[in-house]
């Protein structure tokens, strides 16, 4: 029973903690570069927890043999470079709250991926996906009501979030494809050094670059934030409930994470969306609870006994 609590409580430490990055993120952007951002961020959390796996489980936990290698940094592009780094990008145009409904499509985007490459899906998948497609729609025809990103509120950028959504979910799924390496915190360890890397390299090409006279201390603050607490914890709580609890269980992070970055935009930065949005954002998270329900159901998922 203990145990099954602990893995509830690591739980919680993801919804809360996952659902903030939006928030964060608007905080840096600020005064940020949004690409400079993150590359430092995942450098920052990349290094810390591959010297944390080193130390833990000695550094022969973070040798990869060359086919795991390249799954890693595919891995590594997909997810923190391609996916959070257009997230960053898009926040400068959505608020942070519409942000996380918009990437609360990406397991909606994996059912996709799945059916062409062969896995077909159950017909209640399908009619979630639907759902969740109607749900999309309803929130991009919002255009530029409700309140915007950083530096404004153009058109565009609601499909600049489904872009990089699309790129969290394809790096997803090739991890489940292709070969990774048997620690799963070395995983995520140079997933983050590859894709901060990358956002690095390509801030410094474009020319970013950060005065820190400029950055206010709330800007810091949640920079660190991002870096450490977000990289180290976050993680570390979702491997620890993804072992203790039913997978179907722990991808409820999924609509719990964009409920909670709605409140705290609302609460601490005022944002603001209008009954278009918040229609459309509640059939997304709807669309989202039914493709779940409907894959425990296929792989008949039990809880596991408690320890």
């Amino acid at each position: 029973m203990q145990n099954r609590r602990t893995a509830w409580a690591a739980l919680g430490v993801v919804y809360v903690l996952w659902g903030s990055t939006y928030l964060a993120n608007r905080l840096i952007i600020t005064d940020v570069p949004p690409l400079l951002s993150g590359g430092v961020r995942f450098l920052v959390g990349g290094g810390l927890l591959a010297l944390v796996v080193a130390l833990v489980a000695g550094a022969g936990a973070l040798r990869m043999t060359r086919p795991q290698l390249a799954t890693t940094a595919l891995s590594g592009v997909l997810l923190p470079a391609w996916g959070n780094g257009i997230v960053t990008l898009g926040q400068q145009q959505v608020s942070s709250g519409l942000a996380a409904l918009l990437i609360a499509a990406v397991p909606l985007y994996i059912v996709v991926l799945r059916a062409l490459t062969g896995d077909r899906p159950r017909a209640a998948t399908v009619g979630g996906v639907a759902v969740g497609v109607a749900g999309l729609a309803l929130l991009l025809l919002s255009g530029s009501s409700g309140s915007g990103g950083t530096v404004g509120n153009a058109w565009w950028g609601p499909w600049l979030i489904l872009l990089a959504g699309l790129g969290w979910a394809t790096g997803t799924f090739a991890t489940t494809r292709l070969p990774v390496p048997a620690n799963p915190f070395a995983l995520a360890a140079v997933q983050m050094l590859v894709g901060g890397a990358v956002l690095l390299a390509v801030s410094l090409g474009k020319g970013d670059r950060l005065d820190p006279a400029a950055v206010s201390p709330v800007a810091w603050w949640a920079w660190a934030y991002m870096a450490v607490v977000v990289s180290l914890g976050a993680f570390s709580a979702y491997a620890y409930a993804l072992a203790s609890l039913p997978v179907s269980t722990v991808a409820t992070y999924a609509y719990v994470n964009p409920v909670i970055a709605v409140l705290l935009g609302v609460l601490i930065v005022g944002e603001r969306f209008s009954a278009l949005q918040v229609l459309g954002g509640a059939v997304v998270l709807v669309a989202v609870v039914l493709v779940i329900a409907a894959e425990r159901r296929r792989r008949g998922e039990l809880a596991p006994s408690a320890a």
